[in-house]
């Protein structure tokens, strides 16, 4: 009997439900169901639409792909295997599995292919909005009449559980406001959830809200029909003024005999007996694993063929618009190698100590002006606070209804949609150097993107301003105090919180230098300049310095970070007018500090000193580590009050006089 094209596909398709459940089998843990409704979405996507070379990954012009529903993580290994990417079948054996490449969901820079870290439901295309808003800034920069080197789409595959989260529909909301037309939503509609049917929670007409969010909408009755899924996103790439939805009716788990279109398929192997009888529907050895039919793989391959033709076509495209406008060329070229331009730091202001007070949050303003005029791909926004945290790009447009390709985004009041798409703006590897900005205190709305950011290691800066206890008569409200310790706590996070102006420049440049994402922390109130600006840039550049000393060893060490190092400096000056030997240390970043040797680590902290205050307007845990089992910590382990800034602080007890008396209790 010949085999036709369509049979083929059909064994394709199942090829993947097959590796999918086996492994998920094998690891006795995951996610089975998932893989096996959208294997026919994906197989049409990838194998008829999707732009990449399996052989090189990072090919700049590659079409993304993010499998926002991460959770079906095995939907995406079995892709990456069969098209002949760098993910081996003993990988996919080894699924969930210590050290291995296919952990239990996606991870950006882990797998070879994959874009984005997803699981944290929402997250993945609100990323996704990022990285389509990327391609169109780029578009814009470096295209030229004929010659678009930048020309690619980003499509994701969703699930009833992305559409739920909050950071999806702010993300969503602005795809549709900007138009980002080169943006392909995939949902995978099963109306299933973990808990049981999706209708529990989850009944609004998501066609008429996509809409309302002015998308694309087109609908897929049949999930299993592979030319309808292909006709509807060959349709979506018609459409180039607004993203597309292309909901997608599709049967959890199919092919399960017992648990096709029920909870039990989403989260829970399907037991050795159920994946036995899915192999017999659909053809393959019932007792074989990780078996991969020939003529299967020999179509998924094609693959590779296709994907180095893609890259050598646009290799081609590439050198005529090298040879066209070279001077382009050379700075597409240094960004891709990660480059900075060689004067990109040559007018970061520098102050001294008989300026005037300004709050970090000015400073900042200034100094991230100075940097943006020498890299025109830094673009970044603020959650509707430009005017208070600083942070517009002089004299640029800001986006807005169907132009999203400004420096100057506009997010509005979406600072966990902010947080996801900076994210994906991030993770051109440093082509786009993006910043968000919002209130200290807001950053637990956007928590969750900063801490994927900081797990992919995205070069990111997102910026808080309003510090502290400092910006007076909002309120406990709008006063952090836990935030800046919770952002410490992340890992791979560099935090900054910033004592003056050229701290502040100091941190902005070494921000622009880190492989991952740091948090640059500023103040509202006005702070003293500190003098000599190198010796400053120097001591925040090691995370920590010894900013005033003693003659010898000192008595005591005032420790601190941000405004209260003023406070610190002042009770310093009490302690020397009586004889005190004392020391005072900033420390800007932990991060940073705790990074340098020993050696240093102990010229600024020398252990034989025992007698340590910290002083910082926010919760003292954590200060321990540089005090010790002596020291005092003196902060605000409690909420804030409505008053100015001056009164909070004396009622708090944040003062020199506090610090000279905890100091003078150890000595």
């Amino acid at each position: 009997m010949t085999t036709t094209q369509a049979d083929l596909e059909t064994l394709a398709v199942n090829t993947i439900r097959v590796l999918s459940i086996d492994a998920v089998q094998e690891a006795n843990s995951g996610h089975p169901g998932l893989p096996m409704g959208a294997a026919p979405m994906a197989f049409a996507l990838w194998m008829r639409h999707l732009h990449h070379n399996p052989q090189n990954p990072d090919w700049a012009n590659r079409d993304r792909f993010v499998l926002s529903a991460g959770h079906g993580s095995m939907l995406l290994y079995s892709l990456l295997h069969l098209t002949g990417y760098d993910l081996s079948l003993e990988e996919v054996k080894n699924f969930r599995q210590l050290n291995s490449k296919t952990p239990g969901h996606p991870e950006y820079g882990h797998t070879p292919g994959v874009e984005t870290t997803t699981g944290p439901l929402g997250q993945g295309g609100a990323t996704a909005v990022g990285m389509a808003l990327a391609e169109t800034y780029l578009a814009k920069y470096f295209n030229r009449d004929g010659h678009d080197v930048v020309d690619h789409y980003t499509y994701a595959i969703v699930s009833d559980g992305d559409l739920m989260e909050g950071v999806f529909m702010e993300a969503s909301a602005l795809a549709g406001h900007w138009g980002l037309g080169k943006l392909i939503f995939l949902y995978d509609s099963n109306d299933i959830t973990l808990d049981g049917n999706a209708s529990m929670t989850f009944t609004e007409d998501i066609a008429k809200r996509y809409e309302a969010w002015d998308w694309h909408v087109l609908e897929v009755a049949d999930g299993n029909d592979i030319n309808a899924i292909d006709s509807a996103i060959k349709q979506a790439q018609a459409v180039t003024d607004k993203p597309s939805m292309v909901i997608v009716k599709t049967i959890i788990g199919f092919g399960s005999p017992n648990k096709a279109g029920s909870s039990k398929a989403h989260g829970s192997p399907l037991g050795a007996d159920e994946v036995k009888l899915v192999k017999e529907k659909f053809g393959f050895p019932a007792d074989e694993k990780f078996a991969i039919p020939g003529d299967a793989l020999e179509l998924f391959r094609s693959s590779v063929e296709n994907g180095a033709k893609f890259e050598a076509d646009w290799n081609a495209k590439f050198n005529a618009w090298k040879s066209a406008f070279p001077e382009l060329a050379a700075e597409w070229e240094s960004l891709m190698a990660g480059d900075l331009p060689d004067d990109w730091d040559a007018d970061i202001p520098v102050w001294s100590g008989d300026d005037k007070p300004m709050a970090t949050r000015n400073a900042s303003g200034k100094v991230l002006n100075a940097i943006a005029k020498h890299i025109p791909t830094m673009i970044g926004g603020d959650a509707d606070l430009a005017g208070s945290t600083k942070t517009l790009i002089d004299g640029e447009a800001n986006t807005g209804k169907d132009h999203p390709a400004e420096r100057n985004i506009r997010f509005g009041v979406r600072e966990h949609g902010m947080g996801a798409i900076v994210n994906g703006l991030g993770l051109t590897r440093g082509i786009v150097r993006p910043y968000s900005a919002t209130f200290l205190t807001f950053s637990d709305y956007m928590r969750g993107a900063i801490r994927i950011g900081a797990l992919m290691g995205a070069k990111v800066a997102y910026v808080f301003t309003h510090d502290s206890i400092g910006l007076g008569e909002d309120g406990p409200t709008h006063q952090p105090v836990e935030h800046v310790m919770s952002l410490r706590a992340i890992p791979k996070l560099t935090v900054f919180r910033l004592a003056d102006a050229n701290e502040s420049a100091a941190a902005w440049r070494l921000t622009m230098t880190l492989d991952g994402p740091a948090a640059l922390i500023f103040t509202r109130q006005d702070l003293p300049i500190l003098d000599n600006a190198e010796f400053i840039h120097t001591g925040v550049a090691h995370g920590g310095y010894v900013l005033a000393d003693s003659e010898g060893t000192p008595d005591v060490i005032l420790i601190s970070s941000g405004s209260e190092v003023h406070i610190a400096h002042e009770a310093y000056k009490q302690l020397r007018a009586e004889g005190i030997k004392a020391r005072v240390v900033s420390i800007p970043s932990w991060e940073l500090f705790d990074a340098q040797d020993d050696t240093y680590k102990e010229s600024v902290l020398p252990a034989s000193v025992t007698a340590r205050v910290s002083i910082e307007a926010g919760v003292t845990l954590g200060w321990q580590k540089y005090t010790g089992l002596r020291g005092i910590n003196i902060g605000v382990d409690h909420f804030g009050a409505s008053a100015p800034y001056e009164e909070i602080y004396e009622a708090f007890g944040l003062t020199p006089e506090k610090m000279v008396e905890a100091a003078k209790s150890l000595l």
